[in-house]
């Protein structure tokens, strides 16, 4: 396969930083001993201070839809009413993994492009018998919407029932602000490939207390996403199954650069980069599809221009070595999607922004390269100058 020098602005996988792909390519080591036990107890610890979690941190060899699966499996029974919130594709395919199981899911559906309204939330958990569980996604890649998690934790908290609050963290979590803990999230997953700049291969799920009591009653069928299991396994150190011993390598590196670099900052970091990305793309004569307010910090969604082809222009934008993502499900061909998570820095994005204004020009578009670049700089600069 022919090896490019690409600007991979997906919302995931992300771009590997030298180091994760230097660690990522050391010699196996055996997984049933001390030295893999060291590496394991390492990633949880320091996941559990980026998530801000006293829980337990699940290391699981799959994807992420497969944490989301793990998740309804190991905390709910057939028949259990479900709510879920859902304001995208991914928020959708959580609810469809609970129904696939059996659980009776209600939906409270929101329109594409923004985020859930918490006192709608409140209003439908209020209005019949209580719900077992309340599904939400923290951070909406098939839209570039983030949810207001702290608020719609704080309603389903006061809800009938206290139903648990299982949450979608897979693109938020370690590049947005997130307190598992305090905001009372009683189980969220993730995945190696997004902000914790590893490989694909890792799932991650976070477990609180009520979390882990569900596990007792659950009668949801489960084998290898059995949490009981690798709850067994990581108190000596271990996983159940084989891991993907080299992604660990890669995400214990991740999650040490994000420990050293410090939640706070790697937060303002992603807020700066969306913000400047968002402005270049304003500049190139792109509308951008949610609100300000609703923006997500790690992926930036923009309507394909009216007349514009999304196969074409995408793949003239890939001979230049720009790779985005286009919509999916109903958006499919009507936005692009641009990711910034991870290792990331203005350079690459105003780069990214100046491959895409070209393009533009070439597809017939007037895109002002120059504008874009300055405009993106400028509000990352203005976001990221020193307090006087």
């Amino acid at each position: 396969m022919r090896r490019m020098q690409q600007n991979l602005r997906t919302p995931g996988p992300t771009p590997l930083p030298e180091a994760v792909r230097d660690a990522q390519a050391q010699q196996m080591v055996d997984h049933r001993g001390a030295e893999f036990g060291e590496m394991l107890a390492e990633i949880t610890a320091g996941l559990r201070q980026l998530i801000a979690t006293d829980g337990e941190v699940l290391l699981l060899t799959g994807s992420g839809s497969g944490a989301l699966e793990a998740a309804i499996v190991n905390t709910l029974s057939p028949g259990d009413r479900v709510l879920a919130v859902s304001i995208g594709s991914f928020g959708d395919r959580f609810a469809k993994i609970a129904g696939a199981f059996g659980a009776a899911v209600d939906r409270l559906d929101f329109e594409w492009g923004t985020a859930a309204d918490p006192d709608a939330l409140r209003e439908r958990l209020a209005a019949g018998e209580p719900y077992r569980a309340v599904l939400v996604t923290h951070n909406e890649t098939s839209t570039g919407v983030a949810n207001r998690l702290r608020q719609l934790a704080a309603v389903v908290r006061d809800a009938p029932g206290e139903p648990l609050l299982l949450v979608d963290g897979i693109s938020g979590l370690g590049a947005m602000p997130f307190e598992m803990d305090a905001w009372g999230v009683d189980l969220v997953v993730s995945a190696s490939q997004k902000a914790w700049m590893a490989s694909p291969g890792i799932a991650i799920a976070a477990l609180g207390e009520r979390a882990v009591a569900a596990g007792a009653t659950a009668r949801m069928p489960r084998f290898y996403w059995d949490f009981a299991e690798a709850r067994q396994w990581a108190s000596k150190g271990q996983t159940p199954w084989t891991p993907a011993i080299t992604v660990l390598y890669g995400l214990c590196v991740g999650v040490q650069r994000l420990l050293a670099e410090g939640r706070e900052r790697t937060w303002h970091r992603h807020a700066a980069i969306a913000a400047a990305v968002g402005a270049g793309m304003e500049a190139l004569g792109l509308r951008l599809v949610a609100a300000p307010e609703d923006r997500s910090a790690t992926v930036t969604a923009a309507w394909v221009p009216d007349g514009l082809e999304w196969a074409p222009f995408n793949a003239a934008m890939r001979a230049r070595e720009l790779v985005i993502a286009g919509g999916q499900g109903k958006w499919a061909g009507r936005i692009l999607r641009f990711g910034h998570m991870g290792e990331v820095g203005i350079d690459e994005m105003i780069d990214a922004l100046e491959r895409m204004g070209v393009t533009l020009g070439e597809q017939g578009r007037s895109a002002h390269v120059e504008a874009a670049a300055r405009a993106a700089r400028d509000v990352f600069e203005g976001a990221t100058a020193p307090a006087r």
